[in-house]
């Protein structure tokens, strides 16, 4: 049987088995709504708090600051449109563009956080995009020059899907902030994979995936720092404080409560680990001599590689290492239905004979040396 890599962990990662172990009393025997009142309800109650205390934990939140959501990609929604919502007077008095931003947002963010801000020009407020530098960083002087007191808010992704990079998120929002906006980062990520702690970096709102730290699929939440102006994202009950509808998923929550914990308590170890992993995967391929870049700046998540080799296809490439068991990606899983150079490589300027030469290789801390070593020789074998 062909031996199987899995090298694209940005794009989802396996249930953690303890997760998933935690999940099955709340899907089997505890299926109470957790709303309602009797005695079938109150298991399914107490796991929701405790599960919301244990994500608070994790990120330095208080427990009524973490709002359960099917996702990262709701949770960016919500950040960025429920804090437009929240101020109507922003459209209505700025439809025409001159009088500036109302949202501002970087070049390479998720296509999650572009989309919402492109749905909310369509509905008059104005956005502006800030640029990155090669290394795909949004530097304090380019947000000061772009930012004026008619931005509501400033939304920068903690690190990036595509080529890691990790923007510097506490100096950013310090600045946001002196102006008057708030300030909102899509940590998917990052999540569970770097240390975090919101009340350090200033941010108002946070979003996260648990799929992206080994929790379920379907499943996340959005900090939303206390007094931060914002509409509810769902009407219906009073779930989530009244601000986003609907019976809770109290299974997948505790399963993400236990994946996220779990990362948290082996962050360290899991991030020396990568960075070996890295390192040996690069010193195959220089060893070589393969003519390649490696996109991002030096401060990148852990195990994030995106890999331009030139003259080279990455599609080509993707599906030549899926005949050998081995899953990467050409870049962000969510944008694979056409074959074209991302909006990231572009917005950091990569050269065009090595950007259509991209994948991202993104390893977990279930990735062995021996995994890296059979990868490095496939990709060496293919490109020469």
């Amino acid at each position: 049987m062909k031996q199987l890599i899995y090298a694209d962990h940005a794009a989802t990662t396996k249930l953690d088995v303890d997760a998933f172990e935690a999940m099955k009393p709340f899907l089997l025997d505890e299926y109470g709504n957790a709303s309602q009142p009797y005695a079938l309800a109150r298991k399914p109650k107490r796991a929701l708090q405790e599960a919301r205390a244990a994500i608070a934990r994790c990120i330095n939140a208080a427990p009524e600051e973490i709002f359960f959501t099917s996702g990262g990609t709701e949770s960016g929604n919500w950040a960025i449109k429920g804090v437009a919502l929240a101020h109507p007077e922003d459209r209505t008095n700025r439809t025409n563009p001159a009088s500036g931003a109302a949202v501002l947002t970087s070049s390479i963010e998720h296509h999650a956080v572009l989309r919402a801000c492109e749905d909310l020009q369509k509905q008059g407020y104005p956005v502006a995009y800030l640029p990155v530098t090669r290394e795909g960083a949004v530097t304090a002087e380019a947000l000061e020059s772009a930012i004026t007191p008619s931005v509501r808010l400033t939304s920068v992704m903690l690190g990036n899907n595509e080529i890691g990079t990790i923007q510097p998120i506490k100096e950013l929002c310090g600045i946001a902030h002196r102006t008057g906006s708030l300030f909102h980062t899509d940590a998917v990520q990052a999540v569970g994979h770097v240390p975090i702690d919101v009340g350090d970096l200033g941010v108002d709102l946070l979003s996260a995936s648990a799929h992206k730290f080994n929790g379920p699929k379907g499943i996340g939440f959005l900090y939303v720092k206390k007094g931060t102006p914002i509409a509810p994202y769902l009407n219906g009950g009073a779930q989530e404080f009244g601000m986003r509808a609907g019976t809770e998923n109290v299974a997948s929550i505790v399963g993400m409560a236990v994946a996220l914990q779990k990362h948290c308590d082996a962050l360290h170890e899991n991030m020396a680990h990568l960075r070996d992993l890295e390192a040996r995967l690069m010193g195959h391929l220089l060893a070589a001599g393969m003519d390649f870049v490696r996109n991002g700046s030096t401060d990148r998540i852990p195990g994030n590689m995106s890999l331009s080799f030139k003259h080279a296809d990455g599609e080509a490439l993707l599906h030549r290492l899926d005949l050998k068991g081995i899953c990467v990606s050409t870049g962000a899983a969510c944008d694979t239905a056409v074959t074209r150079v991302s909006h990231v490589l572009r917005a950091i300027g990569l050269d065009e004979d090595y950007a259509r030469g991209t994948i991202r290789i993104s390893l977990g801390a279930s990735n062995t040396a021996e995994e890296v070593d059979v990868m490095a020789r496939a990709l060496i074998s293919i490109l020469t």
